[in-house]
């Protein structure tokens, strides 16, 4: 069927939804918008999907939310239909508009279908979701959200029996489930009918939460600092309306920390995020209310979860008393020195200990990891793939994890979780800030500790962004331009490499080698000292992403310096 005959046809089927028709009606005249909201279905993928709210095949709605979860159902009666049965699938939401009806949605369709559901009781993080799924041994796994974008968006966030996200092979086995089906056929259960069948559970505090603040507790690496210094640690938290808020204060209050300010006007749930522009702690913006607050009660550090707590950003004070609000990068690597420096000084640094970062997260890691004897390994970006080698060491036995990141402001110290965990980096920031404490030092001043041993390294990134029908083609046809027409420089740094993940190769001085990884739309250009650029497009917004890093032995100045310049460099390539 064309775009009309879509319209029309939603406009038959849900002629019942009466603020669906109403929505549809109100476009009639509008062909454009139709258009946008027909021409394709909203996309599966390794995440899940993830669109803007409304009525029509490529947006977010209880129809399309009722489809991928009979999909999803139907992929896993397929598989192994005892195991859906019996296990089940864990379903956690956040804050957003819509998440509690897609949540419970998702539940109904899949008791309807023969799968059991677990359902939360109240809005959960995504790392308690991922947690769930290991610890009460699911089939599989969903989360309602959409993470840090603005309140217009939400998302069907789906997990496999790993409690990682979804591998390539198992996203396609659910998209084409998915695709087999009309999204006027699947049609949810009764909810009290689901209960009294024992196909819907509702989940909470004492099947999964208890136990999970109980595992984040073994992750301290140096119980003795926080006991001394924990007291006296000054916090500003927010949880930007988000999931975040009662584990967080919980397990700070747990490991001794009571002194946990919360910004009050973004303490409770508001799926309209009305205080921020975006709900994204990688954004300075996101810290407006909290830093007049931290002046006013004397804390030395601001922390804040995104919705889904599975993103931690961090403002510090410097030696001028400016609060500085640190980059993705600049988080990790205090995380990552804190854990080995402590383990290190404790006789616990295990001699196969690893680590694990995005091919687009800073090299500082390395270069700290080689410091203290640790491995150092790359994934492609999405926490998946971090995942997916935390469960290569876990079979194999050959490494044992210690810490992974992106820079995307996504950290884990835990096997018990395979997701970006903001409840765990809250616990680890706290912690180094009380190490700091102890030496009469800030997590601003750590920081510059590192970059003076290691080296100063600044970064950047840039989102470009291609909306609409053909965004999806002028993204396409960008990287094909630049793989017909490589670059040669980079400002006036020679491209001594390029890696293009998607052939799966690394060219250099004009000899080609096999890259050991996953094909991905990904170009990385390695540069004269030790500096690179990367070009992706996003797999979860309509948008190329420039990633820029640059480094100097001598200074930040300068390495900002040079990051301005390949970051202007790069741009031009993006037009």
């Amino acid at each position: 069927m064309n775009v009309q005959e879509l319209y029309r046809a939603w406009l038959k089927d849900f002629a019942d939804d009466a603020a669906t028709v109403q929505e549809l009606t109100a476009i009639r005249d509008n062909p454009a918008e139709i258009e946008d909201r027909f021409y394709t279905d909203l996309s599966f993928g390794t995440a899940g999907m993830r669109g803007v709210l409304g009525a029509g095949t490529n947006r977010m709605n209880r129809y399309t939310v009722r489809r991928a979860a009979a999909g999803m159902a139907d992929y896993l009666l397929e598989q192994d239909a005892a195991a859906a049965a019996q296990r089940g699938v864990v379903i956690a939401y956040d804050s957003r508009r819509m998440s509690p009806e897609f949540a419970e949605d998702t539940a109904l369709v899949m008791a309807a279908r023969g799968v059991k559901a677990l359902l939360f009781d109240a809005l959960r993080p995504v790392p308690v979701l991922s947690f769930a799924v290991r610890h009460l041994k699911t089939a599989a796994g969903v989360v309602i959200t959409a993470s840090h974008n603005p309140p217009e968006y939400n998302g069907f966030k789906a997990y496999g029996p790993d409690g990682a996200q979804l591998s390539p092979e198992y996203a396609a086995g659910v998209t084409q489930h998915i695709q087999a089906l009309k999204y006027n056929e699947c049609h949810p259960m009764d909810r009290q009918e689901a209960l009294d069948k024992g196909r819907l559970q509702i989940i909470g505090d004492k099947e999964v939460d208890d136990d999970y603040i109980a595992m984040l507790l073994t992750l301290v690496v140096n119980p003795k600092v926080l006991k001394e210094q924990g007291p006296k640690l000054n916090i500003v938290y927010t949880p930007l309306h988000g999931s975040g808020l009662v584990p967080v204060r919980r397990v700070l209050k747990e490991v001794g920390i009571g002194n946990v300010t919360i910004v009050k006007e973004q303490e409770l749930p508001d799926p309209d995020f009305s205080t921020v522009e975006a709900p994204n702690p990688e954004n300075p913006d996101a810290f407006e209310l909290a830093i007049p607050l931290a002046r006013q009660v004397g804390a030395s550090v601001i922390f804040g979860t995104d919705p889904d707590c599975d993103r931690l950003g961090v403002c510090v004070l410097d030696g001028e008393g400016t609060f500085r609000t640190l980059t993705g990068n600049q988080i990790g690597v205090l995380l990552l020195h804190h854990i080995l420096s402590s383990r290190k000084a404790a006789g616990t640094l295990p001699t196969n200990g690893a680590c694990i970062k995005s091919i687009v997260t800073t090299e500082l890691a390395r270069t700290i990891c080689e410091d203290y004897g640790v491995e150092q390994f790359d994934v492609l970006t999405g926490f998946k793939f971090i995942g997916e080698k935390m469960q290569q060491f876990e079979d194999t036995g050959s490494h044992t994890f210690l810490f992974g990141f992106e820079e995307s402001f996504g950290y884990l110290s835990s096997t018990h979780v395979r997701d970006k965990d903001g409840v765990n980096a809250s616990l680890l920031i706290a912690e180094a800030a009380c190490a700091c404490m102890a030496e009469g030092i800030t997590l601003y001043d750590r920081l510059q500790q590192i970059f003076a041993r290691y080296g100063y390294y600044s970064e950047k990134v840039v989102s470009k962004t291609l909306p609409g029908k053909d965004g999806l083609t002028d993204m396409r046809n960008l990287m094909a331009r630049l793989r017909q027409n490589p670059p040669s420089k980079a400002g006036s740094l020679n491209v001594l490499a390029v890696r293009d993940y998607k052939a799966g190769t690394r060219t250099a001085a004009g000899k080609t080698e096999a890259l050991d990884c996953p094909p991905s739309d990904v170009l990385y250009y390695e540069l004269e000292g030790g500096n690179w650029l990367c070009m992706r497009p996003s797999g979860t917004e309509p948008k190329i992403k420039l990633y820029v890093n640059a480094r100097s032995k001598a200074s930040m100045a300068e390495a900002d310096a040079l990051c301005a310049e390949l970051q202007q460099a790069g741009e031009a390539w993006l037009e």
